[in-house]
């Protein structure tokens, strides 16, 4: 082999090295703080001026319906977050993992960046893996599917574990 060719071999597998740390590096960036199109969408919710509703006025007489008699309020119990109590609004899914822009934000080794959602559907509340590494487990069962989360029953992700309760 030329003298030459050596040399044109070594510079394209030199490209191909940094092209890869390159490629790491943006990737260890996603993983930490979040993509850039997330933290854009974020900074444009955060500059949107709220609406404020105003309460409807109810005839005399008349009565609120009865909440329903599922989860209202969902309960870190085990984890860094541990206590942290959050009122469920059906409209409003929950993200869970290690992102700035989740919901609840865990620092813990074994939850991914975007590891789970809970969401309302049809009256009760269900939990998503989001293809996360260690997976998400509702009770002593992973969640490989949309599955749903009765009151009381424990949902881990890595080391925290949450509850939905009355």
């Amino acid at each position: 082999m030329s003298e030459f060719t050596l040399t044109l071999i070594k510079l394209a597998f030199l490209a191909v090295l940094w092209l890869f740390v390159i490629a790491a590096v943006g990737v260890i960036r996603a993983d930490m703080f979040g993509s850039s199109k997330a933290a854009a969408r974020a900074a444009g919710r955060a500059r949107a001026p709220r609406r404020t509703a105003r309460p409807r006025q109810r005839p005399e007489g008349s009565r609120r319906p009865p909440q329903p008699a599922g989860p209202r309020r969902l309960v870190v119990t085990q984890g860094d977050r541990a206590g942290l109590t959050m009122e469920l609004s059906p409209g409003v899914p929950i993200t869970i993992g290690r992102a700035n822009d989740a919901t609840i934000v865990v620092a813990d080794d074994y939850a991914s960046s975007r590891h789970a959602r809970l969401y309302a559907q049809n009256g009760q509340w269900i939990v998503e893996d989001l293809g996360s590494t260690n997976g998400t487990y509702l009770g002593r069962n992973r969640v490989n599917q949309p599955t749903p989360v009765p009151p009381g029953v424990p949902i881990r992700i890595g080391q925290t574990v949450i509850e939905l309760r009355p």
